[in-house]
């Protein structure tokens, strides 16, 4: 059955335009004959995007497949409306070297749906003690993390930055001072000094991501921060950036949605890094607003069931993202009016793509603005069903993913 999508918004080129149009299966056209279109579901409210890119999600594939596989990550990917991805590099093997990328590379060949790109680690198993490969390596990545783990040694990271330049990839930095988290796995606020928990301070984060900057500047090598959460991170790349330094830097939905005041005993709660206080989130929103912020990233981490299910204090640190993205931002952020729609557009779909030069065929994707509901693990695609926003009421619904010709994701609803 075909679909009308009666006066659509259409943001493909960065702006919006208006346009009836037919949806049939993968092929998106401007409706001509009525009559040719006879007992076809009609959508009034429908908002046809590039399709998205996500710098950060972790697919699990090779060495954690009970968490995620390559085909549940990209179907739930698809799902959400991306066409792209970046997959972090804390796998087993890790891609330390060309030989342990080849099979992360296999498994995107074999299970992918959508466009995947990897990153390298930069030191070898992301332990910190010598650099990875990243010369063999460089080929096929698109820059180097050992995200899960921040460098410790400022003289390792020195020296990735220089071997990073000197191949022309950027390094994707997870900023975390061991030193300092004396054991903490909540925001070090006033949940955690509440409830008895031990808290993880703000400067754990900000204070490497300090120490980095001095690196760039030192070096002039491309760097990206990742899942910034702290209003004092925001303030160092955002001067960062009037110098002029090669940096940019990515936040997530629930960094921009909620706070440690949201926490709940639950491990759908926990994250790395956790929630911050209310002043955060509002920098953090200042923050995507000034373009201090390049890009919102999911940091879609899927666990199982048992590892989630361990408290606040017990689980592992972690949530799913990359099927309530757009919606949760769409509703909070977009019809609140604190952005415009294109300027979602462009954190999620427009800038990724253009910091780590991802050249695949961009297609688009589908929403139903209308469409209002409950948030559902259940309905999830992921293996992974941990997520801070279940059972809350959003608006927007992903109705198709489309790549080239190749529909990668269809809603049931375009089925009648």
């Amino acid at each position: 059955m075909k679909a009308i999508f009666e006066n659509a918004k259409i943001y493909t080129d960065g702006t919006e335009k208006r346009a009836d149009l037919i949806f049939d299966r993968a092929m998106l056209s401007p409706m001509g004959d009525v009559s040719d279109v006879a007992h076809s579901l009609v959508f009034d409210n429908i908002a046809v995007l590039p399709g998205f890119c996500d710098a950060h999600v972790h697919l699990r594939e090779p060495g954690f497949s009970y968490k995620e596989t390559m085909e549940s990550g990209t179907a739930a990917c698809a799902h959400g409306g991306y066409t792209a991805v970046i997959t972090i590099p804390n796998l087993k093997p890790a891609p330390d070297c060309p030989e342990n990328l080849a099979v992360q590379l296999a498994a995107i060949r074999r299970g992918a749906s959508i466009h995947v790109f990897p990153l390298g680690t930069i030191t070898v198993g992301e332990a910190g003690e010598s650099l990875s490969d990243m010369a063999g390596l460089a080929p096929s990545v698109v820059g180097f993390s050992d995200d899960g783990r921040g460098v410790q040694s400022e003289d390792m990271m020195r020296e990735a930055m220089k071997k990073a330049k000197a191949l022309g990839l950027p390094i994707v930095a997870h900023c975390e001072d061991n030193s300092l988290l004396r054991g903490g796995y909540i925001h070090d606020g006033e949940y955690a000094r509440a409830h008895g928990h031990r808290g993880i301070c703000s400067e754990s984060e900000w204070g490497q991501i300090k120490r980095d900057l001095s690196l760039v500047r030192e070096i002039g090598c491309a760097y990206h921060v990742c899942h910034v959460s702290t209003k004092e991170s925001v303030e160092l790349i955002r001067q960062a950036k009037r110098e002029g330094l090669d940096v940019t830097c990515e936040t997530a939905p629930h960094y921009l949605t909620l706070t440690d005041a949201d926490l709940q005993e639950d491990g759908r709660f926990k994250m790395n890094p956790p929630l911050r206080a209310e002043e955060d989130r509002l920098a953090l929103i200042e923050g995507i607003k000034d373009g201090t912020v390049d890009m919102i990233a999911t940091d879609h981490a899927p666990h199982s069931f048992e590892e989630k299910s361990r408290g606040l204090a017990g689980s592992m640190m972690g949530v799913v993202g990359i099927e309530t993205t757009f919606p949760v931002l769409y509703t909070y952020l977009v019809k609140t009016g604190i952005i415009s729609m294109e300027r979602l557009v462009e954190l999620l779909s427009v800038n990724p793509r253009r910091r780590f030069g991802i050249k695949s065929e961009v297609g688009y994707t589908v929403f139903d603005l209308s469409d209002s509901y409950e948030i559902n693990p259940d309905d999830f695609l992921s293996k992974g069903r941990s997520t801070p926003f279940a059972g809350i009421t959003v608006e927007g619904r992903c109705l198709a993913t489309v790549i080239g010709e190749r529909a990668v994701y269809l809603d049931k609803r375009l089925f009648g």
